[in-house]
């Protein structure tokens, strides 16, 4: 049998019944397939890890407790045979041959009737890698080649040019922090499909020298706005083409919809009748701190966290933030779009209880080639953004957690 190739095949199993033989690691893995599958799955085994528990109590598998026994195959479609025990694994092979069941053997491939294929999954894509014999399978040469395949399929590097995959409307993306692999695998494979991509400066710039020639790529800081407030402009040009039937991509610093006016968009968008994909993105907020070894929360330290914007002064009549709530919080404080505000800010905390002590950190370019970090106090913060030059874009973080972010880098 190992000198033919396998013969792929898709099996439909909605409804039908698949039994797995053992409940262990081999187990664990197969599964949640099997089950997204829609199979009536009967799991034999003695025991079964907490996960596999888990599916049995809340009523995905039947499983029953005990050893395998003769019969049980009976009426199976598929099986999976992953016990410990050699011998029953042989016998459970021999039921599954003598009953013409398709059968897996995490054991012993060559005694199987069916090899588990590496797969993956991208947008209603499944792939399925397989290699030309049970002997010669490497598994970890044979995932590599899977993951290749679909991290090209969801990022649009492997696409045919003639089935480019268009989607006429809007998607808002949330580019992340400024790293370009940060992006979530959807928003980059949404930018691959676009026709038209609006970008913000705090976007991830390196995204945008990816993209292909023919794709137009717009600032939105540069987008022209005469009568319009520059966010109106922004919105119809949104609207504009996409109502030209090309697939728009807003590219977004952060998340759409931390400070990013990203619900103003689709709101108008909604007005004029047009099709919107969100897709959120990392934070600034908590990736940029972690970026520079400051965790937001921390056992024992803080158990919450922050976040405000900074961009209003405190004593700015338009400011919606309670800062002297703020300033009796025992946690993690994390300030947007702060470092021209951050003195009055800092003095305002304090004036409200907080300690002119408190550890400060700003992370400016947090995630990309030029970040710094510069760490001070509530007392001397103002200082040292003057002294240091500290520039937006930055993520600054108030409390004890920028402490322990030092200490461990140390």
């Amino acid at each position: 049998m190992a000198e033919h190739p396998a013969y792929p095949v898709g099996l439909r199993l909605a409804g039908r019944r698949v039994v797995v033989l053992g409940g262990g690691q081999v187990a664990q893995r197969r599964l949640p397939a099997l089950i997204a599958a829609g199979a009536d799955i009967h799991l034999v085994s003695p025991a079964a890890t907490p996960s596999v528990e888990a599916m049995a109590d809340t009523g995905e598998i039947t499983w029953s407790k005990r050893p395998y026994a003769d019969g049980d195959l009976a009426d199976a479609w598929y099986a999976l045979i992953a016990t410990s025990d050699p011998e029953a694994n042989g016998r459970a092979s021999a039921e599954a041959e003598a009953h013409r069941v398709w059968c897996v053997r995490s054991d012993d491939a060559d005694a199987a009737t069916a090899w588990t294929p590496a797969t993956g999954h991208s947008e209603g894509v499944t792939v399925a890698v397989l290699t030309a014999d049970a002997r010669g399978r490497d598994p970890r040469h044979t995932a590599a080649i899977r993951d290749a395949v679909v991290e090209g399929l969801r990022d649009g590097t492997l696409v045919a040019p003639h089935h480019r995959t268009r989607t006429p409307g809007v998607a808002l993306v949330g580019g992340g922090p400024g790293d370009p692999d940060l992006i979530t695998v959807r928003g980059r494979r949404l930018l691959a499909e676009a026709d038209v991509v609006i970008a913000d400066r705090l976007g991830p710039r390196d995204l945008l020298a990816e993209l292909p020639p023919h794709v137009e790529v717009i600032d939105a800081a540069k987008i022209p706005y005469g009568r319009f407030m520059a966010q109106e402009a922004i919105n119809n040009a949104l609207i504009e083409h996409a109502k030209q039937g090309k697939s728009v991509v807003r590219l977004k610093g952060g998340d759409p919809y931390v400070f990013g006016r990203g619900m103003e968009e689709l709101q108008a968008l909604a007005e004029a009748g047009i099709a919107c994909t969100v897709v959120p993105g990392i934070s600034s907020s908590i990736s940029v701190p972690g970026a520079a070894g400051i965790p937001v929360t921390h056992r024992g330290v803080a158990h919450e966290f922050t976040v405000v914007s900074g961009h209003v002064a405190p004593d700015d009549e338009r400011s919606l933030v309670d800062w002297p709530s703020l300033a009796k919080l025992t946690g993690t404080l994390v300030i947007l779009m702060g470092v021209d505000k951050i003195g009055k800010i800092a003095e305002t905390l304090v004036a409200h209880g907080k300690s002119p002590d408190t550890p400060v950190a700003l992370v400016q370019e947090g995630t990309t080639a030029a970040q710094r970090r510069v760490d001070a106090t509530l007392a001397t913060v103002a200082e040292e953004v003057r002294t240091q030059e500290v520039r937006p874009p930055a993520v600054i973080v108030v409390g004890a957690v920028v402490a322990v972010g030092s200490r461990s880098s140390e």
